[in-house]
Order: structure tokens, then C-alpha cells, then sequence
């Protein structure tokens, strides 16, 4: 293995024999993070000679993504809203799902500022982060119990330069104020569905960010009971779903006194975000 192109059909192959699904991507994607060559560089230099110690890295990385671990782990990078985030095991990977809650509730917030946002389990950050970084004037807080991953959130608001607090709690037992929007992707997965996914998943990905108990809406209860005594008047609780869990996180606003609970759908056409506005007489912290 000399070339560029020797490196590249290395990783190709490696990565087909260890049944990766995008072998051909990811072992592109590692070759370019390694060597820090673009594609059209590459398609003018491939059969230039790479060097020793970018072979070695490579080749380490791809028996990794051969392990299934993520490609974003072995980065440490990954893409959300436009943004560049930083990752690690202690964190879920950022989906391309999870901009439909972003789009939402910026849609919800059309025309208001300085708006008081709270991100719980806000893991990576990316969510809140996101947020803040289109609405004017806004502040935020992230909670989350991990203070792996609140390291990780703080971690990508410094890179970013957005200002947060970050809280670590048990969902709001160190939480106080009142906030115009609380949202939320919660641990929803069905504990028996767990041992079911893609090794990458299964494998890497923060057992505590995935286990959503064993109907998969434990949270989703917690939160919504809890969350209208920390929201103003006219407050929004926003969630990330589950494909199937649409009905019943309707049903837990509507039972805590939330209105113009809408769920809306992903790309793929799927239910994917539940929204609801709490109108109250008094506030209460």
C-alpha cells in the first residue's frame, strides 16, 4: 500500500468484508479526515505515494469502523443544522431527524426575542446550540444527568461561541426559573427494541441516551408532567419522537393541559415531533 488509491481500495474492501453499510463513503471519509485531502485533490494525486504514518492511522481507523464503531466517534465530528459539532461515546450522534424539532420550534418563534430556552437531556448541546444560534437575543440552559455529556455540550458552546448554562440534574431537580420553550429528545426507545438495532447503535452509543424504559415513554411522562411549572404563559414543550409514539405524547399534553398539541412528520413521512402550547394564570418556579 503506497498510493492514495491503494489506501482507498484498502479501505473499500476492508470495510465490504466487515459488512459496513456505506463502506465505500466511509472509507473516503476516513482517508480524507487522516491525510486532510479533498476529492478533487485527490483525483489529480491518487497515485502519489501517502505517507507512512497516515497509512498507519488509517488503517486503525478502518479496523475500528470495521468494529462498527461509528464513523462520527472516530472523527469526533459531526454535522447538525449546518453546524459542526463535537462528539464522543458519551454522546448520541447528532440525526438529521432531529432538525425537523429545530425547524419547528424556530417556526413557533417567528417574531419574538429574547426568548429563555431549556434543552433537556440536551446531550451533544446540539439541539439548544442550534437554536441559539438563529434566534435573536435568546439564552438557554442544557441539562442534562451525565456530566460526561454536559462536558461534551459545554465543549461545542465554547467552540461555537454560544453562551449557555449548563445544569446537571435528574431531569428538573436542579432546574429553577420559567422559560418560554422547553424541549426535549428524551431516551424513547422501548428497552427491548435496544438489543435489536445496528451494532453501532447498540454497541457505542450511551445506553442512558437510548433507554427510554420498558414502553420507551417514561420521559416523555416525567417531562410533560413536570415541565408546565417552569414555563411562562404561553409557554412551548417541544419533543423529539419516536415513529410510533405520536398518539400517546399527544395524549400526555392534552391530559397536562397543553393546547394546539400538533405532531409533525420527517422527511421519510413519519411522526417525528410533538408540540404543545400551556396557557396558565399564575407562574409558578
Amino acid at each position: 500500500m503506497k498510493t492514495y488509491k491503494d489506501a482507498l481500495e484498502y479501505g473499500k474492501q476492508r470495510l465490504l468484508e466487515c459488512e459496513i453499510e456505506d463502506a465505500n463513503l466511509d472509507a473516503w471519509l476516513l482517508l480524507e479526515y487522516v491525510s486532510g485531502i479533498s476529492r478533487s485533490w485527490y483525483f489529480i494525486h491518487e497515485n502519489e505515494e501517502i505517507s507512512e504514518d497516515d497509512i498507519e492511522e488509517y488503517q486503525i481507523l478502518i479496523e475500528q469502523r470495521g468494529k462498527h464503531i461509528p464513523l462520527q466517534q472516530l472523527t469526533k465530528e459531526a454535522y447538525f443544522y449546518g453546524m459542526k459539532f463535537f462528539v464522543n461515546e458519551n454522546v448520541l450522534i447528532p440525526r438529521q431527524d432531529t432538525e425537523v424539532l429545530v425547524e419547528q420550534v424556530l417556526s413557533l418563534s417567528k417574531g419574538k426575542e429574547n426568548l429563555k430556552l431549556l434543552d433537556m437531556c440536551t446531550g451533544s448541546g446540539c439541539i439548544l446550540l442550534a437554536l441559539l444560534a438563529n434566534l435573536k437575543q435568546a439564552s438557554g440552559t442544557g441539562v442534562d444527568l451525565s456530566e460526561k455529556a454536559l462536558e461534551v455540550a459545554q465543549r461545542n458552546g465554547e467552540e461555537l461561541g454560544i453562551e449557555v448554562s449548563w445544569v446537571q440534574s435528574d431531569l428538573f431537580d436542579k432546574v429553577s426559573g420559567s422559560y418560554d420553550i422547553i424541549v426535549s429528545n428524551p431516551p424513547y426507545i422501548e428497552t427491548s427494541v435496544i438489543e435489536g438495532l445496528m451494532d453501532e447503535v447498540k454497541l457505542y452509543e450511551p445506553r442512558m441516551a437510548l433507554d427510554g424504559t420498558e414502553d420507551g415513554l417514561f420521559f416523555y411522562r416525567e417531562i410533560t408532567m413536570q415541565a408546565g411549572k417552569y414555563l411562562k404563559n404561553n409557554g412551548i414543550l417541544a419533543f423529539e419522537i419516536g415513529y410510533n409514539q405520536g398518539k400517546a405524547v399527544s395524549e400526555f399534553m392534552k391530559e397536562n393541559g397543553y393546547e394546539e398539541v400538533q405532531v409533525l412528520q420527517d422527511l421519510a413521512g413519519l411522526d417525528r415531533v410533538v408540540t404543545g402550547r400551556i396557557e396558565k394564570e399564575e407562574q409558578h418556579v
